[in-house]
């Protein structure tokens, strides 16, 4: 219950801090609950900047990202699981080894294959790049490993190709890792802000996170608007975790048992 405090206490300043005047986000002692609830702090980040198109921006990326990402993972997590073919385990074995590199030894050579490819400031420069990951594909694999062969050879003798008992039959008995997969390509999609501040130029193309950034100036900030503006970014995966956090635990605790 302690560290459950702890940990929670930063959500609750923050709450705190949107409610507040700009001169009393940094008072101390701090008062969790002002006197004077500003509500126009809400109001304001939608009128000094354009907060509702990062939002629509943050929603397709993250949305997008995560739908591709179930989809190609969960098949390639199949292929490499089910699916008997010579190299096997040594492509398994190379896509797990790209989890080793860090994002910042690629963010250069990535930036310039985007830039050659024309997807600076485009959708496809903030999505496709992203797609791909070898945690998504580690544990489906590691679900799939013990996908009952039984009913691969049912499905076949009744005339399903391997397509069809990948999308009809595996991938249905996989909803409960797809959703926790879900929930944590949506998130970190969501948040992400150094690669969207690289790869965007125009603020029709920015992201939540970076007009976040906005309310911050070379010498004055404006705590009031950034914590404002911080809880309004919260909200859509604050909900997704509430609607999918069963789902998150049952698959979570599947990936421990089958793997």
């Amino acid at each position: 219950i302690i560290i459950c405090v702890i940990m929670f206490f930063p959500f609750i300043w923050m709450v705190s801090a949107s409610f507040k005047s700009s001169d009393l986000v940094l008072q101390y002692p701090p008062v969790l609950i002002p006197k004077e609830f500003r509500f126009e702090n809400y109001a304001k980040i939608f009128m000094d900047i354009p907060f509702g198109r990062y939002m629509l921006n943050s929603f397709i990326v993250a949305t997008t990202v995560t739908v591709a990402a179930l989809i190609f993972h969960s098949m390639a997590g199949y292929a490499l699981g089910v699916m008997r073919f010579p190299g096997r385990n040594k492509i398994f074995v190379g896509i797990l080894s790209t989890m080793m590199i860090p994002f910042y030894s690629i963010v250069v050579p990535l930036f310039i294959l985007c830039r050659k490819l024309g997807w600076v400031d485009s959708y496809l420069g903030l999505i496709i790049p992203w797609i791909p990951h070898a945690f998504g594909i580690f544990l489906l694999r590691q679900f799939y490993i013990t996908f009952p062969m039984e009913l691969k050879e049912s499905a076949t003798i009744d005339g399903c190709n391997p397509i069809s008992v990948f999308f009809r039959i595996a991938m249905p008995t996989s909803k409960s890792m797809l959703s926790a997969l879900a929930i944590i390509f949506f998130i970190s999609n969501w948040d992400r802000f150094l690669w969207p501040l690289l790869i965007t130029n125009s603020e029709e193309m920015r992201v939540i996170q970076l007009g976040i950034v906005q309310f911050k100036g070379q010498y004055v900030v404006n705590w009031h608007l950034v914590m404002a503006s911080a809880v309004v970014g919260c909200i859509p995966t604050i909900l997704l975790f509430i609607i999918l956090q069963n789902k998150i635990v049952e698959g979570i605790k599947m990936a421990g048992i089958k793997g």
